[in-house]
């Protein structure tokens, strides 16, 4: 019965998708051939290529599942830049039919013709320029994305607390989304720059991968390079489960990472405990905890400064006061403006360090890498240096 549910959750999920995609490139469509005059054979292509990239997130996953890996790669740029700038359109369009309804309002109660006036040439009344702004804007936007999203900044934190009985550095990584369009060369970029860190602990907060894992072994290859004098630990996110855990976790493994699936580590050189939790998915493909995340934290009640490694930026009321500092990612600070209005009216902080009177208490990674669209827009990718510094 659960099975049963989890696929109909599935298909109303998908359909859901679809639709509204489908609904966005059918917006899309009706602007342009407002705007222009598109020949019936243009209409035909036109037709035919949006209802492509209507349906490319699925064609690019069944090809990638068949093994038509290089289909995939080049469909996955195409398409996912195309996702931006969709979204994009959408957003500046709805903009400029919400101007161009309070111009034809003011034209009202003034009662005067304000179809005179016009923008760089372009007549207001023209609907040729509620095309070409949006999309203008649209395509800039995703251009200057592609380079924010390959500019990782160094995001640094410090805390000092009295439990730490020596200064110890971790670099934490999130979101990184192996697969299709994060290859070898993205890899090697978070690696080196991992190295001249000099981390004593590296972290991954959940959703290192996204693709199919067999078929990426020679990057497991490039993150085993990373050796901190004390170790990688690493958590699952929810696309571990959808890239199919059993291939994610052998992955991880092989990249050198030790998996904490509600379970911890004690480190005696610095009197730190790492605690490690599944992401909220795993319950819904059947992984249930045989403990609750309170009552893993109560075994680590040692004196020693506690990091709880959670993907999702949720703090379990339960948990309060048996954790010093809660690393998390998973909001990607929406990495595409202005999805980033709606994860920071979800989540209480979306991005950063929430903190309460002893500092940082939770910290939110923006992610080191992308999820569908290779484009970030104002939510720079990051690697994160966790400085905790002995008080006396």
């Amino acid at each position: 019965m659960n099975n049963f549910f989890k696929i109909l959750l599935m298909i109303i999920f998908f359909i859901t998708f679809f639709s509204l995609y489908a609904l966005i490139h059918a917006y899309f469509f009706i602007k342009l051939k407002s705007a222009f005059n598109v020949s019936p054979l243009n209409q035909i292509f036109l037709v035919f290529f949006l209802l492509l990239m209507v349906f490319s997130p699925a064609i690019i996953r069944i090809s990638e599942k068949k093994g038509l890996e290089t289909f995939a790669i080049v469909l996955s740029w195409i398409g996912y830049f195309w996702m931006a700038i969709i979204f994009l359109f959408l957003f500046f369009a709805l903009i400029t039919d919400i101007g161009r309804f309070l111009i034809f309002l003011i034209s009202k109660v003034a009662g005067k013709d304000l179809s005179f006036l016009s923008v760089f040439g372009i007549k207001i009344c023209s609907k040729k320029l509620y095309f070409i702004f949006p999309f203008i804007f649209a395509f800039l936007f995703v251009f200057y994305g592609y380079f924010e999203a390959r500019n990782i900044k160094i995001e640094r934190i410090t805390i000092q607390s009295d439990k730490v009985i020596n200064n110890l550095r971790i670099v934490q990584i999130s979101d990184v989304h192996i697969g299709l369009i994060i290859r070898k060369d993205r890899v090697k970029d978070i690696v080196e720059k991992i190295k001249s860190l000099g981390p004593d602990i590296v972290v991954s907060t959940g959703d290192l991968v996204d693709g199919q894992i067999d078929r990426l072994n020679s990057i497991a290859e490039i993150l085993k390079e990373l050796n901190p004098p004390f170790g990688k630990y690493a958590i699952t996110g929810n696309h571990e489960f959808y890239a199919g855990i059993n291939q994610a976790l052998s992955f991880t493994e092989k990249s050198g990472f030790k998996i904490l699936r509600n379970e911890g580590v004690y480190i005696e050189k610095f009197n730190l405990n790492i605690v490690g939790v599944d992401d909220l998915e795993a319950t819904r493909f059947g992984f249930k905890p045989k403990i609750s995340e309170a009552e893993l934290l109560e075994n680590f009640q040692n004196g020693g400064y506690t990091i709880l490694l959670k993907h999702r930026p949720l703090i379990n009321e339960q948990s309060r006061g048996l954790f010093d500092l809660q690393l998390s990612g998973h909001t990607h600070k929406g990495q595409l403006f202005p999805f980033s209005i709606i994860t920071a009216l979800y989540y209480p902080k979306h991005a950063g360090c929430l903190k309460d009177i002893n500092g940082c208490y939770l910290y939110i990674s923006r992610g080191t890498g992308t999820w569908g669209p290779p484009v970030r827009i104002f939510a720079p990718p990051e690697i994160t240096v966790i400085d905790i510094i002995r008080k006396f």
